[in-house]
């Protein structure tokens, strides 16, 4: 195939049917999770599966790859689902546009997946999230805070038992250890918070989320290829 010559070329063809032939949900497609699609999209991940309820606001054009003058105020499952086709034509693409919750997320069978990818912001739902995919003994890499972080640099993927300075992974740490769930492996970064939470919400620059995207993409892609 002609668009992945130079990948193919790179990992060998075993390897690059192994991706074609994976099936990969992606829970959150917004400044992190946008960029684990465009990983996985472009190394020809043959089947994605992309969940988000929300819209695309101009406030996310500052990080969000899919985020355009040309694409405010539409789905971003809808947006993600066209960015991967002209990417791939043959890479088969699903949308739920919805809100995952611990009690919804049972609508959803993640055995049907090779590996499951958490980049949403509310912690009961990435809970639920990674609950099921450890019940049905799905690999699952879960992401920490990237808000207010500049230094990409200071982005790691580790067990959650081994986190740090994130207040995110704090509260993951003490949810996962009442589950009984460990050695779920997360992004997270160590370094300090460089601004203050305003309005509830933390503030963002396009280079840590951009860049933890595309670490859980290669996370990802190298461990599906290491599938038999």
């Amino acid at each position: 195939m002609e668009r992945f010559e130079k990948l193919i070329n790179l990992i060998g063809e075993d390897r690059f049917e192994k991706l074609q032939k994976s099936n990969v949900i992606v829970f959150g497609v917004g400044g992190v999770g946008g960029y684990v699609v465009e990983g996985l999209a472009r190394c020809g991940v043959g089947h994605i599966t992309v969940v988000d309820f929300d819209i695309v606001d101009i406030s996310n054009i500052n990080r969000q790859i899919i985020a355009l003058d040309s694409t405010i105020g539409k789905y971003k499952v809808d947006v993600i689902k066209n960015r991967v086709k002209d990417i791939n034509p043959n890479c088969e693409v699903k949308t739920i546009c919805k809100k995952i919750d611990k009690e919804n997320i049972y609508d959803l069978d993640l055995s049907a997946f090779d590996f499951v990818v958490d980049a949403i912001d509310t912690v009961t739902s990435k809970i639920a999230i990674i609950k099921q995919a450890r019940e049905k003994n799905v690999d699952v890499i879960s992401c920490m805070g990237t808000g207010n972080k500049l230094d990409v640099t200071k982005l790691q993927i580790t067990e959650i038992e081994k986190t740090s300075m994130c207040p995110l992974s704090r509260v993951m740490r003490k949810l996962l250890k009442e589950e009984k769930i460990e050695k779920v492996k997360v992004l997270f970064s160590t370094e300090k918070p460089q601004a203050k939470v305003i309005e509830h919400r933390p503030q963002s620059a396009i280079f840590v989320p951009a860049t933890g995207g595309l670490m859980i993409a290669d996370y990802v892609v190298m461990k599906l290829m290491e599938k038999k």
